[in-house]
């Protein structure tokens, strides 16, 4: 029998530590199953207050099976007001153009850094990726 039941399967990776004006990448995880990314969220081990001039931005982008994609799937803008706190789950917003949170089994996710100005450092933390087949 195929798989076809809804199903919904969490995946949570570690992400290190960055210095203040550091851009990092990371590969998080490779979709599972043919979904729609349902959640993505930040859980830091330290708090982090955000800034409009020196800050932070984390972008969740499908690189597809070859390594090449560049569609943002969410982003978590650090600016004024929008903070991290230690250990809890901080949600991004999910990308509102159409088809941006599909993926296809084995598709590769990763998490992009990008600082502006100075920057902000963050302690590192897990990200969580949620995947719903419907």
């Amino acid at each position: 029998m195929p798989d076809t039941a809804p199903f919904t399967r969490t995946v949570e990776a570690t992400i290190p530590a960055a210095a203040i004006a550091a851009n990092t990448d990371q590969a998080v995880t490779e979709a599972p199953f043919d979904a729609t990314v349902t959640k993505c969220a930040l859980v830091p081990e330290a708090a982090v207050t955000g800034d409009n001039t020196n800050t932070r931005t984390f972008t969740l982008v499908n690189k597809g099976q070859a390594g090449a994609g560049t569609t943002v799937v969410a982003t978590l803008a650090l600016t004024t007001g929008v903070n991290l706190v230690a250990f809890d789950e901080k949600l991004f917003t999910l990308s509102a153009v159409a088809g941006a949170t599909s993926v296809v089994a084995g598709d590769v996710l990763q998490l992009n850094e990008v600082v502006a100005a100075s920057g902000l450092a963050h302690s590192g933390g897990r990200v969580v990726v949620e995947f719903t087949r419907a």
